[in-house]
């Protein structure tokens, strides 16, 4: 019970609260908070219930993930009770993003909020990230040329839905349409939804209810799996081209209106 002992101190620590105020906030005594965190006694099943639910962490990710190993002091919550890993590091301190499967993609629907389905995705470190926590997700289909299917698209985590950008490309968790990576229009002012567009204009855009969307997660950059050959290269700058000055038309038509 090594990690409960340590994820107790650290926690209580990165609120900033001392032994009486915890033990005060939990009604129990200082003593056995100080028992607790020193490993000299296990932790009561009552007091794991109560110390998830004040800190608003699964009893399973206390026990079993060592918390203080994280690089960021700060816990995403999504919903009462559901976390998102902070970032984690190697022994390096190097930061670990995790890679979700392209043959298991299917499951990352019935997955994402389950800590031990996350936990065993395999890990890479990718040193040029920017802040924030990163997942890499797997491409398929051809609707986001030139993005190849088999591709991966490693993306920040969108906590703030207000934060949405209009015209940037994000891969969404939606509760009907599972993982798909679209560019996104914020429409959650006026019709409480996001319009997602596809690049290659053969498929159609359609719109989801902010509500069904689950996970949001902002383009930060991009593997391709397969080389591209001389023609598909021409496509895809031709494709660059047509996108990139789309978007600047809108921009002058809003300046223009």
């Amino acid at each position: 019970m090594k990690i409960v002992a340590k994820n107790i101190k650290f926690l209580r620590q990165l609120k900033g609260l001392t032994q009486e105020t915890l033990a005060e906030n939990l009604q129990v005594t200082r003593s056995r908070v100080g028992s607790y965190e020193e490993g000299r006694s296990v932790p009561s099943l009552e007091f794991l219930i109560a110390f998830s639910d004040a800190f608003k962490i699964p009893v399973d990710i206390l026990l079993r993930n060592d918390l203080s190993k994280a690089q960021d002091t700060s816990f995403i919550e999504v919903g009462n009770k559901r976390v998102l890993f902070p970032i984690m590091v190697n022994e390096q301190n190097e930061n670990l993003i995790e890679v979700v499967p392209a043959k298991a993609s299917a499951g990352y629907l019935g997955g994402y909020d389950d800590p031990e389905y996350i936990e065993q995705l395999q890990k890479i470190k990718l040193p040029f990230l920017p802040t924030g926590k990163h997942r890499a997700f797997p491409i398929k289909g051809d609707s986001m040329l030139p993005m190849k299917d088999g591709a991966y698209v490693i993306g920040r985590f969108v906590e703030n839905r207000t934060d949405i950008v209009s015209g940037k490309t994000y891969v969404l968790l939606t509760l009907n349409d599972g993982m798909v990576y679209k560019r996104v229009y914020n429409q959650i002012e006026e019709k409480q939804n996001l319009r997602l567009v596809s690049d290659n204009t053969t498929y159609a855009a359609y719109e989801v209810p902010i509500d069904e969307v689950l996970e949001l997660w902002e383009f930060t950059c991009s593997i391709n799996t397969q080389e591209y050959d001389e023609q598909e290269l021409k496509l895809s700058s031709i494709m660059e081209l047509f996108t990139s000055l789309g978007v600047e038309l809108k921009a002058l038509e809003k300046l223009l209106s």
